[in-house]
């Protein structure tokens, strides 16, 4: 068997903590390997304990997660998968977290099966975002507001190296959160193929998930 997938747990609240890891315990491929208060103890403890993934509060004491999250992206030691799981929908938080680095934004009221499944998309390198979630960062980087004049609106950077053809329909079709599977039954293409495209477009984009990919590829125009 492959080693399980090291999870750290981020929140002010120990008895949601304890909900937590009840429910990714009880998976034989996840083990929790420590878990954090404030936002400062969880960039200590994730440079001590390396862990694979880590579900990250916002509103904490001491240090709020979005801080903790660029803290620890920013740590070149620590490889990380960070999903922000928080009880308040709000762009500001979802915007704030995307640009400190988070692979994944979850909601507290999400079912214990969507924690599990953030779980284990971050842990191979995969973002996660809901496809509302996804539909509001394409409006957000895609759309300018009525007000905005062309001069306003992002100039469109190309990768070092530039995509194909099938990459651009690819990433296309990764900003309306499409999984693997579902890009490989539009494209009529096999899965393995999708996967070998994402690659690409993550190591041309310099992009360390596919959420990154996505927010990238708005804002600079190539979707």
């Amino acid at each position: 068997m492959s080693d399980p997938i090291r999870v750290m747990l981020v929140d002010d609240h120990a008895l949601l903590r304890a909900g937590f890891r009840t429910i990714l315990d009880a998976q034989r491929d996840i083990q929790v390997v420590g878990e954090a208060a404030t936002g400062a103890e969880a960039v200590a403890q994730a440079a001590a304990l390396q862990p694979d993934v880590i579900s990250m509060d916002v509103q904490m004491p001491d240090m709020d997660g979005i801080e903790a999250t660029r803290r620890i992206v920013a740590d070149p030691a620590v490889h990380a998968a960070i999903a922000i799981v928080t009880t308040f929908d709000q762009d500001d938080y979802l915007f704030s977290a995307l640009d400190a680095g988070a692979s994944g934004f979850l909601l507290k009221n999400s079912g214990p099966e969507d924690l599990v499944a953030a779980v284990r998309v971050l842990a191979v390198g995969d973002g996660m975002l809901a496809p509302e979630v996804t539909r509001r960062v394409v409006r957000r980087y895609a759309a300018p507001a009525a007000s905005d004049t062309a001069a306003k609106r992002p100039t469109p950077s190309e990768p070092a190296e530039p995509l194909t053809e099938r990459e651009s329909e690819v990433l296309a079709l990764m900003a309306e959160a499409m999984s693997n599977a579902g890009i490989a039954a539009r494209l009529f293409i096999g899965e393995a193929t999708v996967k070998t495209h994402v690659s690409r477009i993550l190591q041309k984009l310099g992009a360390r998930d596919r959420v990154q990919a996505i927010v990238l590829a708005l804002r600079g125009g190539l979707v």
